[in-house]
């Protein structure tokens, strides 16, 4: 090899395990980025075993690929980090990610050093996140018709999925979509053969004991133990002796005035954290009781909360009636829905007001991904309410990326570069759309912009049916801010992370050196 020719192989040794980490990043934005817009396809994922999942949701697919580079591996976290911050937008990360990395990449084999390159990204993001929130339009209330399109644009335009949600948001109210720990997603249930519902109270997972039995009370009082619903027990040793037994014996006898208690105060539904012994469950079934055990800590929870019943140990039940009455909850009904094969709990004025939304269909592959998009909706539209919205298809951040290139234009140190592949990243999103719909990107590229700086507004897109110029925001289609916000922020925060690896160094063993 000439001297001449040294350089560029040693510039391609020196790059190597950059290029090999943005080919690994390349490959898994290239699995989602076809399911983007309107006019986006769906992906099938085979599993070991054969099962099939079809879906265009990204989350789902990123989930479940089959992925073991360290850095694609990477790129997987942002979608896992939407996901668990906002609930939507995955795609659109992990989107802006795999160019962020790109655009990168194509500045230090330039000769940029990765360095510069990084913090000129840092700035270029911070800035792209300012000029964005200074765009936001707030929502005005539930009955904002900018909220409503936001659900049908984030539910793929399923108008039945979208009326299940706004049904549900109506009955949560705005003050409970607000409440940071609340999330309206969380109440969807997708169950095989149910019908689409919307219904105040909760929907437990567990079936009561005596399912066969005609179970069904009105303004039922109801008990939550964290714990097994059995007499207090004592050491096998105990029970050797003459006096254990007879202790044994006295603690059954307690046990029992414990249960002729609840059946006098009138308490017709037990939710247990453990099992039941069986003196109690034929207790139970004589008295008309519903039990159900093995409820999880995170069902317990919502049951007290919106009951009004405080979970309590086995040893409570020694109480007198005065005190065990402070610790019961309320609900208007109570009953076992054969059709579903679960526990129905009517919410009440007393608690707080919990909402279950029910997704059915006939098969586990349908109903599944109905429920996806149910949960896509339900999250844009929580998300709308607590950050507001900006216009979508990608109209946002082309804006921002000409103003992005302004700013670039006076930057001054080689920070600069890092700012152009912030700019060049942020029109991915937009492109990928008008590609899947079958469209010139760069050609309406530049038709959206001269639209955008002749009216004066950020919202002018493409109409991905016909090809005209619209507004997106006259057209209601918006997407919430805080999902461009958290997901452009993430995206920066891996990028940055895979552009400064410089090895890639297998670890060993733990335990593997000798002593």
């Amino acid at each position: 090899m000439s001297q001449g020719q040294q350089p560029h192989g040693d510039g391609d040794e020196r790059h190597s395990t950059l290029i090999n980490n943005s080919n690994a990043v390349r490959a898994v934005t290239s699995a989602v980025e076809g399911t983007l817009g309107p006019k986006g396809l769906d992906v099938m994922l085979v599993g070991p075993r054969g099962e099939v999942v079809i879906t265009n949701d990204g989350v789902t697919i990123l989930d479940k690929m089959d992925v073991t580079h360290p850095a694609a591996r990477l790129l997987i976290q942002v979608a896992r980090a939407q996901q668990e911050k906002i609930g939507d937008g995955t795609t659109t990360a992990t989107v802006l990610a795999g160019a962020l990395v790109q655009e990168g990449v194509a500045q230090i084999v330039r000769g940029v050093p990765a360095s510069k390159v990084v913090e000129g990204m840092r700035q270029g993001v911070d800035m792209a996140l300012r000029f964005l929130s200074n765009r936001v339009r707030v929502i005005d209330g539930l009955d904002d018709p900018l909220l409503e399109r936001t659900a049908f644009v984030a539910g793929r335009e399923r108008r039945d999925m979208v009326d299940l949600v706004m049904q549900a948001a109506y009955k949560a109210g705005i003050d409970r979509l607000r409440d940071p720990s609340y999330s309206l997603a969380s109440s969807i249930i997708a169950l095989e053969k149910a019908e689409n519902e919307v219904f105040e109270g909760i929907l437990l997972r567990q079936k009561p004991l005596f399912s066969r039995e005609q179970q069904e009370y009105n303004d039922a009082k109801v008990l939550v133990l964290l714990d097994s619903l059995e007499p207090d027990e004592l050491d096998e040793e105990v029970l050797t002796t003459e006096a254990g037994f007879a202790r044994y014996m006295d603690l059954r006898k307690v046990f029992a005035s414990d249960l002729a208690r609840l059946s006098e105060l009138s308490v017709k539904l037990i939710l247990l954290e453990k099992g039941i012994h069986p003196d109690a469950e034929q207790f139970c079934l004589d008295h008309g009781i519903m039990v159900v055990p093995r409820i999880s800590r995170t069902d317990i929870r919502r049951v007290c909360d919106m009951t009004g019943a405080v979970p309590v140990r086995r040893a409570a039940l020694h109480k007198d009636p005065e005190q065990l009455m402070s610790i019961l909850g309320y609900t208007p009904r109570a009953a076992y829905d054969e059709t579903l094969e679960r526990v129905r709990l009517q919410g009440s004025d007393a608690g707080e007001r919990v909402v279950t939304v029910i997704v059915g269909a006939s098969t586990s592959e349908v109903v599944g991904e109905a429920a996806r998009i149910a949960c896509d909706a339900a999250s844009a539209l929580q998300a709308a309410v607590a950050g507001g919205v900006l216009p979508g298809g990608g109209t946002s951040e082309l804006a921002v990326s000409y103003e992005l290139e302004r700013h670039r234009e006076v930057q001054k140190g080689m920070e600069a570069f890092g700012i152009e592949a912030v700019s060049t990243a942020l029109r991915r999103p937009m492109s990928q759309i008008l590609l899947n719909a079958g469209y010139n990107p760069l050609e309406k590229m530049e038709e959206v912009r001269a639209a955008q700086i002749s009216l004066g507004t950020d919202s002018m897109g493409i109409d991905c049916d016909t090809g005209a110029v619209i507004s997106y925001e006259d057209k209601g289609i918006v997407d919430p801010a805080p999902v461009k916000l958290h997901g452009l922020r993430a995206a920066g925060e891996v990028a940055s992370a895979v552009l400064r690896i410089h090895h890639v160094i297998k670890m060993r063993e733990t335990g593997s050196s000798e002593e």
